[in-house]
């Protein structure tokens, strides 16, 4: 029998453990530790723990209620629910019922953008790496690296000016440089979304090659761009070309060697055993160390971690890991992959309760959704047309890649770590706006847009653009 009690006495934490083993009773004193720190960190975590347990409860529960009587896609389905009950809580209380403080309390109690990006964005963009084939990957690196380069400042740039035009037009200020600074947190495509919409898309494999390619690369291309017009809009920085370009090579570039550095790692570490359970440590390991790692070295964690997640799914599957265990990993990654999909996509339908819009900010919202569309078009068309010169392209290939670009909880989660005050909230809404859009709109319609647009290019002569009417 073990019996352990906990008291606090005079700024002292002690634990006592009273032991019975046969007739020899022992009661032993534990480490006591001063000042009630210890205790305030025992509460904490009680807290995140509950936080946590509701979080699943929820997720769990709106998957069952989707798969059962709706039958959207996981992600989407989970994410509609969830913004059908914020918008129930919001008509409540507007009804005189107080349910959207508790809500709302809770939901402070999680730090997206940190939970987001120091914490599930390592494993998601591992379990997307994962199953995709570097040779393809290779073989279409050109228009990859044009589309998640290129493509994302052209995209930033002309999202910032328009929502900089349309927002004046409303007499609503912002200024040009926040505007930028919107555009570049909306311009990267969405791994998370992009990688789990795919799957039942139904899009040609060449264009899904590079429409996966590119959300797995641009968003680190995005980050930094979210940095250096972070610290030009809050005059943290002196910015220059020579820091933007330090900071390019540093972050991209460093992060690129670094994801090599740890994969090629985890890659010999793997090969040196035959156990899956191990193994399948070794790369849960590789997550979390070494996006830590590159985070306190300054480069960029997420190309990092799709460098690594890359080497490990090609070379290290085919020449590092047993069959069994190449099953048992696909088997543990898919599963990550689904539930942090889930619980983000319930995240982001629950983060309505803190977006605040007037009725003249609404219109404009209309306007800019639209435009970022249009951005995206224009940003995409300029270097596939290039491109397109001296290599042929799925038909249809610039619209479809349009409306796949998907926006998710990496652009929502940047707007929640600007610092407070009111270009924080105008930035939040636009972003929150055009990520609901994007994952309900584009993202259910997105296999009938891709049959309408194969079906038409079957029937008439193509360029990138789609079908040419004579």
């Amino acid at each position: 029998m073990i019996a352990a009690i906990a008291g606090k006495t005079h700024d002292c934490l002690c634990s006592f453990g009273y032991f019975r083993a046969g007739d020899c009773d022992l009661f032993i004193y534990i480490s006591p530790e001063k000042t009630d720190e210890p205790y305030e960190k025992r509460a904490l975590a009680m807290d995140l723990i509950h936080v946590f347990a509701i979080l699943i409860t929820i997720t769990a529960l709106f998957s069952y209620i989707n798969l059962r009587f709706i039958g959207l896609p996981v992600s989407i389905g989970v994410m509609v629910i969830a913004l059908g009950l914020s918008l129930l809580v919001n008509a409540l209380s507007w009804g005189g019922f107080s349910l959207e403080t508790p809500v709302r309390a809770f939901l402070q109690q999680i730090d997206f953008d940190k939970t987001l990006l120091n914490g599930m964005l390592s494993f998601l963009l591992f379990a997307g790496a994962l199953h995709i084939n570097i040779n393809d990957l290779a073989d279409r690196k050109w228009s990859i690296a044009a589309l998640a380069t290129i493509g994302t400042l052209l995209s930033t740039f002309l999202a910032g000016a328009l929502t900089w035009a349309i927002l004046r037009g409303f007499s609503l200020n912002l200024s040009f440089v926040y505007c930028l600074l919107f555009g570049a947190l909306i311009s990267p495509t969405d791994p998370i979304a992009v990688l789990g919409i795919l799957k039942t898309a139904g899009v040609p494999k060449s264009l899904e090659i590079k429409i996966s390619g590119e959300s797995l690369f641009n968003d680190g291309v995005g980050i930094v761009l979210f940095l250096i017009i972070l610290e030009l809009a809050t005059g943290t920085q002196q910015v220059s070309l020579s820091y933007i370009a330090v900071l390019f090579v540093q972050e991209a570039l460093g992060g690129s060697v670094f994801g090599l550095l740890i994969g090629y790692l985890g890659y010999l570490l793997l090969k040196s055993v035959d156990n899956y359970q191990v193994e399948i440590l070794l790369t849960l390991a590789l997550v979390a160390g070494g996006y830590a790692l590159a985070s306190f070295l300054h480069l960029s964690g997420p190309i990092a971690i799709v460098v690594a997640g890359l080497l490990i799914g090609n070379q290290g599957r085919l020449l590092g890991m047993s069959v069994e265990t190449r099953h048992r990993m696909d088997v543990f990654w898919e599963l990550v992959d689904e539930i942090l999909n889930a619980l983000l996509f319930v995240l982001i339908g629950l983060e309505v309760l803190v977006v605040r819009a007037s009725p003249a900010f609404i219109w404009a919202l209309l306007l800019i959704i639209p435009a970022i569309l249009l951005s995206r078009f224009i940003a995409i068309s300029i270097p596939m047309s290039f491109l397109g010169k001296f290599r042929k392209f799925t038909p249809g290939a610039i619209p479809i890649l349009t409306w796949s670009g998907l926006r998710g909880g990496i652009s929502v989660a940047l707007a929640l770590s600007l610092p407070l005050g009111p270009q924080r909230d105008v930035i939040l809404t636009m972003a929150y706006a055009v990520v609901v859009f994007s994952i309900v709109v584009q993202g259910l319609s997105l296999k009938r847009f891709v049959k309408a647009m194969l079906a038409r290019t079957a029937q008439a002569p193509v360029g990138p653009l789609g079908p040419i009417n004579r």
